[in-house]
């Protein structure tokens, strides 16, 4: 029988007579409950996407050409074994199947004036693509090149830190207890952009094979990333591995024709150009070339050379999906790893566990072995030093003994994989929790801040040299609990003396450089402003430059004047979202009012912001989830808006209160009765 049911949360749970059949019904509950967002996440993928809702998608589309997202998804499409192309190949015929209905009922199609385009067979590759292109560490790699540049390359350690985009998740796996019979236990919270409606769709998929639940990208099958299959559940977190690189690439051209210099010589590049249609303007071309390194994604507008970008789902034309399918089959840790021995990118941290007892940790994902001067910026496409070798590092598979902790931090596992890495706070402050007996719920929403460089900065002001309002604060501030509280007048201090201190640094004599120009595009501009990179690496400056001076300025000059306010005044829920509908427009201004967010980047409640540019979070835990291996009726988990996608729904926004306090909600796990047929 097949059919859908939705629990008291509207979450589909699916029943299928067999697995292809099964996913046919996903991607048309996709297609229903998402039908505007898994049309935009096609659109990106094609780089189509300013042909529906206009110019300001334009940066993106030329990104998205001149990578050749679709195009490695079709080749990717294209190497897949018989069984998972069959399989995704169901997948998009329930999505086409469902796409007419589902754009009926969402208001961003009629707001635009677009239609639903049926799905190619390869769109869900396209769609996996856009979510993790940027999920890695290349970008990073633009703003270490502006800095060497602009500072010296010995101002490289005064930022080492992730950029806004890779990391804040966290996972953590505790042991069976045999005194009490009960099995291991997995929770956790993936950290990123907070889109509306929510990238991960909470869903059930049952056929005789398997009854699984998880979290699914909508416009994908399966589950990737968190799922339990009543005999083995398994998390993921960002491994912070690097794994793409960019070459600095020199050209030549001769009329139509592009010439790269290679280590022997200069050598023809494939070129052509497309056209980017614009909704409410002129049509763009762009140019498209790729070499042998990889596709141009950019030009350094400083030193005219192109910038490629080499990947290892374009090498090997490969992203992982063979290991969807396994993964809903797979019944003990050993069938997790075995699965994702297919895995390519993004490069995982997986923490496993099932009935038996058994604990896991993984590194899934292929990081090629290179010269390291590769890990830490842009480097010559010419000299063959920076070639890669033809292997990748081998998948890490370990047993755990004990608690298992992933917070994006560098441990033994990973430390091979990466250059850059968290720092080891939150995974130090999740295992002080849980080694007091901290249920989980409670340590998904910790809000304490470490007395990391940054806050002791205020133990070195003198408080004899400020004036009276100033002195007071600092007092105050000193006599804080860290914890940053939506109610807390203090936390509201502190962020905002913190904001007055990044802006200072601006203009500080080892930074004012920065702000030349850069030379790169303006769609990486979260990770190359000089403004947003201060304020993420406070905590650095903090410990390598004197600080003091201008320290004492930023406190005075909050304490001169009007309260900053409580945290949660200043922290505003700021889910992102193309804006194109009047009704998400006022959705996301009553999911405002109706809630506080506590927490900030450095706490394990990493609702992030931006010191110095905004208080606003724009990045959080975008699911709550705990697997409870002794009885999956007993898991928990959470979404930040709702299972519908479309506003008006009495599922678009119901979840948003209990996430935003802490609380999870139970997984579906009564008997399927399969009342709504598709």
């Amino acid at each position: 029988m097949t059919g859908v049911d939705r629990d008291h949360w509207g979450v589909p749970q699916l029943r299928a007579g067999d697995a292809d059949a099964l996913a046919r019904l996903q991607g048309r509950v996709a297609a229903l409950d998402r039908a505007w967002q898994i049309s935009v996440e096609r659109w990106r993928a094609e780089g189509r996407l300013a042909a529906h809702v206009g110019p300001a998608e334009l940066a993106w589309d030329r990104f998205a050409r001149r990578v050749r997202l679709d195009d490695t998804a079709r080749r990717c499409y294209e190497r897949l074994d018989p069984d998972t192309r069959r399989w995704v190949g169901a997948y998009v015929d329930g999505v086409n199947s469902g796409l007419a209905e589902g754009a009926a009922a969402a208001p961003e199609f009629a707001a635009t004036g677009t239609a639903p385009e049926p799905w190619h067979p390869w769109s869900p590759l396209g769609v996996f693509l856009v979510q993790h292109v940027l999920f890695s560490t290349f970008p990073n790699k633009l703003w270490h090149a502006h800095v060497a540049r602009t500072l010296g390359p010995e101002a490289a350690g005064l930022f080492a830190v992730e950029g806004p985009a890779s990391s804040g998740s966290n996972a953590w796996a505790l042991p069976a207890d045999p005194a009490t019979g009960r099995g291991p236990l997995i929770a956790g919270d993936p950290h990123r952009l907070l889109e509306l409606p929510g990238v991960y769709q909470q869903v059930r998929l049952a056929c005789p094979e398997f009854d699984v639940v998880g979290l699914a990208f909508p416009g994908v099958p399966g589950v990737p990333h968190f799922g339990h299959t009543g005999h083995v559940a398994w998390a993921v977190t960002n491994a912070m591995a690097d794994y793409q690189d960019l070459y600095r690439e020199r050209l030549r051209r001769d009329g139509d024709r592009v010439l790269i210099r290679d280590a022997d010589g200069w050598t023809p590049a494939a070129r052509h150009v497309e056209e980017i249609e614009v909704r409410g303007g002129a049509p763009e071309t762009v140019e498209v070339i790729e070499t042998p390194r990889g596709p141009v994604i950019d030009h350094d507008r400083v030193t005219g050379e192109a910038i490629a970008l080499r990947t290892p789902s374009r090498v090997e034309a490969r992203l992982g999906f063979e290991a969807l399918l396994p993964l809903l089959r797979a019944r003990r840790t050993g069938d997790v790893a075995d699965a994702l021995r297919h895995w390519v990118e993004p490069v995982n941290s997986v923490l496993a566990a099932d009935t038996g007892g058994g604990v896991r940790r993984l590194v899934a994902g292929l990081v090629p072995v290179r010269d390291e001067r590769c890990r830490r910026e842009p480097v010559p496409a010419w000299e063959p030093a920076y070639r890669w070798r033809g292997d990748y590092l081998p998948l890490v598979d370990e047993p755990v003994d004990g608690v298992a902790v992933c917070a994006n931090d560098r441990r033994d596992d990973v430390a091979a994989h990466g250059a850059d890495f968290a720092p080891p706070h939150r995974a130090r402050r999740i295992r002080a929790l849980l080694a007091d007996g901290t249920e989980p719920s409670t340590v998904h929403t910790d809000d304490r801040l470490p007395a990391g460089p940054l806050y002791r900065l205020l133990d070195r002001l003198d408080p004899d040299r400020l004036d009276e309002p100033a002195r007071a604060l600092l007092l105050r501030l000193r006599g804080w609990d860290r914890a940053m509280a939506a109610g807390s007048a203090e936390a509201g201090a502190y962020a905002a003396w913190r904001a007055a201190l990044a802006r200072r640094l601006r203009v500080h004599p080892r930074l004012r450089a920065l702000d030349e120009p850069c030379g790169f595009d303006e769609l990486f501009a979260p990770w190359t402003d000089p403004a947003a990179r201060i304020g993420l690496a406070l905590d650095h400056l903090a410990a390598a430059l004197d600080l003091a001076e201008p320290a004492a300025e930023a406190l005075a000059e909050v304490a001169a004047g009007p309260a900053p306010g409580e945290w949660g005044s200043r922290h505003l829920l700021h889910p992102v979202h193309l804006g194109v509908a009047p009704a998400v427009t006022d959705a996301v201004a009553a999911m405002r009012r109706r809630v506080t967010l506590a927490g900030d980047t450095d706490c394990v409640l990493a609702t992030s912001s931006v010191p110095g540019v905004s208080d606003a979070c724009w990045r959080g835990p975008v699911a709550r989830y705990v697997w409870d291996l002794t009885d999956r009726a007993a898991s928990r988990w959470v979404v930040p808006f709702g299972a519908s996608g479309r506003p008006g729904d009495g599922h678009f926004a119901d979840q948003l209160t209990h996430w935003a306090a802490g609380t999870l909600i139970p997984v579906p796990a009564g008997p399927l009765t399969g009342d709504e047929t598709t």
